[in-house]
């Protein structure tokens, strides 16, 4: 993974697949707003919302570092891809590419209870010049760059392919445990990534319909270190792709708005 500048956007992105960055970082005198829908509404709508939004807090579209979509239900890996065709032409179209890269951090999973009718947005991040300066170290305080890095799955590295799924139909306490570290190591490399550590993480979203009592505490808190203090929010979803079983994402900002 490459760590590559964005400088219409003011922030900084990991290098990732086509329809998504691994994961993005804000530049120098900026951070990162996590901006929570309410409700979720239609994607291509909400695309609207989050211009609407940014006009509104004086920032281009090229601020927009990152996305969080709900589907209806998982796809297969060919719907996936055919979702990702349509996804990247909108991006292409509010010209947010960077040299043919797409920039946008990106989770999108299918909650199991009361989904949504079709594909909508659920929540997005952006970028803003600091307000004030920030003191670095001491109780309270949040020290260090804002970043929000991508969802990702149970998956092998080399591709959305049937066969990179770790433990396929596997769904025992074991598995799932197998499944849960593995990508704890990507969250790992994503935040060495970002140059980031735990210690900046101020959320921790897990999803997936199964348990996850037995490892949470020696696979996924211990790990975690100090952001362990968070605790953290289990989504009762599915990854994006039907054959995945576990998901996750993290992020570090300092401000969190929901959006009425």
């Amino acid at each position: 993974m490459q760590l590559i500048d964005n400088p219409r956007g003011n922030y900084r992105f990991l290098s990732g697949s086509a329809p998504y960055s691994s994961g993005v970082v804000a530049m120098p005198g900026y951070e990162i707003v996590h901006v929570t829908l309410s409700r979720p509404c239609p994607y291509p709508q909400g695309f609207d919302l989050i211009a609407q939004h940014l006009n509104a807090e004086g920032r281009p579209r090229q601020a927009l570092c990152a996305i969080e979509l709900r589907s209806p239900k998982p796809f297969t890996f060919a719907g996936f891809n055919t979702f990702n065709e349509g996804y990247q032409e909108l991006l292409a179209g509010w010209e947010l590419l960077v040299d043919g890269a797409n920039p946008v951090a990106r989770t999108n999973v299918a909650p199991a209870i009361a989904p949504p009718a079709e594909p909508s947005l659920y929540a997005f991040s952006y970028t803003v010049p600091l307000s004030v300066v920030l003191p670095v170290g001491g109780c309270g305080a949040a020290a260090g760059p804002t970043f929000v890095v991508a969802g990702a799955g149970d998956l092998k590295r080399g591709g959305l392919a049937a066969e990179n799924v770790i433990r396929p139909g596997e769904t025992s306490a074991a598995a799932m445990r197998e499944k849960a570290v593995y990508v704890m190591e990507v969250m790992q490399e994503r935040l060495n990534g970002l140059q980031v550590g735990w210690e900046s993480v101020t959320a921790v979203d897990i999803y997936t319909v199964y348990p996850i009592q037995p490892f949470l505490a020696k696979a996924i808190l211990t790990v975690m270190g100090p952001a362990a203090i968070h605790g953290v929010h289990w989504f009762y979803s599915r990854p994006p792709i039907a054959d995945l079983a576990f998901e996750m994402d993290v992020r570090g900002v300092r401000r969190e708005l929901l959006l009425a």
